[in-house]
């Protein structure tokens, strides 16, 4: 055999090496320890009817090519399960507690749909996750207290599940925290405080908690916070004086107390909800409003109605013990068109000047009844106003007394 064949065999063997050894590395990139891992994970989990997002996992070829699967090098780093796509059936069964040995995780997000049981307690192990999404689905039992080990976590959203006992005060404690998202499940107990100084959105909506805030208790980096439908007291103005980046606050249905800051209606919020709770005094914001939609109706606010709210929207301000003269800047406003909804209904209120001819534009909506006065126009009330235009003398003397 010539010098010139020798080489060229030698150099076609070489070849061969080269080429098993890159489809050896094809199927043998990924670390068996998270190749282990995510067929467990497929072991416990199943496709809804009309899902097919388990339909490329097929474990001869490389799991990194598998649809929710990112690698980093031999490591998975983010695992989104299920079909993204809006309208999607989802996944059923129970997360594997072997979620935990895909040590290098950041991201671990499902997307709605049945699946069931406990949170795996082995998540806890996931040192560098950053993001830990699984809403609405059926996930029950309680928050693990150990998540509050996942000191790089920024965003917690365990929403729309089933789950009960409190929340972990370990998990206030997170540094990097930016988001909160546990509402509508059935947890209970009092909120932790949150001692994140990066956390901008708070949302425990829909649940069953209790207690009072401490004033010092959330960070003034709160942007949104909503705390509706729970059964939560005591006063919040010493807190919500501090929490002056807030864009939204949503506190309706609970049982607070005391009074409102004059200073949070200079906040940059767009929407103020707190209907229906004990919040009482007067409100007395220190400008003009700008506020586009507050809603103060059904508690036990008093006084005259300030007229630096007459630049607000949409304003609720009924049921409650609010007296004296509708200021006249709102009648302005109103028959302009720039106040599209003002309710004043079950108030003390004694009068309006508004000429009694006077066209409410048809995209605003006035409702006056069951004041201590005779509605000078006749304008169409929420049903739940009720049929009295006024309300009894006896009562209005009796306020006044």
């Amino acid at each position: 055999m010539g010098k010139q064949e020798r080489m060229r065999v030698v150099s076609y063997a070489l070849f061969l090496v080269a080429l098993l050894q890159c489809r050896f590395l094809a199927f043998a990139i990924l670390d068996p320890l998270d190749f282990l891992a995510l067929q467990s994970i497929r072991k416990s989990l199943n496709d809804l009817p009309g899902s097919n997002f388990f339909a490329s996992w097929d474990f001869t070829s490389d799991p990194c090519n598998f649809a929710g699967v990112y690698c980093e090098s031999d490591k998975v780093i983010s695992l989104n399960l299920g079909d993204p796509r809006a309208g999607s059936p989802g996944l059923t069964g129970r997360l594997d507690p072997a979620i935990g040995k895909l040590s290098a995780l950041a991201e671990l997000s499902i997307v709605p749909g049945r699946i069931f049981g406990l949170l795996p307690q082995s998540i806890s192990q996931l040192k560098d996750l950053r993001f830990l999404a699984i809403s609405r689905n059926f996930i029950s039992g309680d928050i693990p207290a150990t998540l509050g080990q996942l000191r790089r976590l920024k965003t917690l959203d365990l929403s729309y599940n089933q789950l009960s006992g409190e929340i972990p005060r370990s998990i206030g404690t997170l540094p990097e925290l930016t988001n909160v998202i546990l509402c509508h499940n059935h947890i209970s107990g009092s909120v932790p405080p949150f001692l994140s100084q990066v956390l901008t959105r708070l949302d425990l909506k829909h649940n069953a908690l209790t207690g009072s805030l401490a004033p010092d208790s959330l960070p003034p980096s709160l942007q949104s916070l909503s705390l509706s439908w729970n059964q939560l007291t005591g006063p919040v103005d010493r807190l919500l004086s501090r929490l002056d980046q807030l864009n939204y606050l949503d506190l309706s249905l609970n049982q607070f107390t005391g009074p409102i800051p004059g200073r949070l209606f200079s906040f940059p919020i767009t929407n103020l909800q707190l209907q229906r709770n004990l919040f009482y005094g007067p409100v007395q914001p220190a400008d003009q409003v700008t506020i586009s939609t507050i809603d103060l109706s059904h508690n036990r606010l008093s006084g005259q109605i300030s007229p630096m709210l007459s630049s607000v929207q949409n304003l609720y301000l009924n049921n409650n013990q609010f007296t004296g003269q509708v200021p006249a800047s709102f009648v302005d406003r109103l028959l302009s068109a720039s106040i599209q909804i003002l309710y004043l209904q079950h108030n003390y209120l004694t009068g309006i000047e508004i000429n009694p001819t006077a066209e409410i534009p048809l995209s605003s909506s006035l409702c006056l009844q069951y004041n201590c006065m005779v509605p000078p126009v006749q304008t169409p009330c929420p049903s739940k106003a009720g049929k009295q235009k006024s309300r009894p003398t006896g009562q209005c003397n009796e306020w006044k007394g």
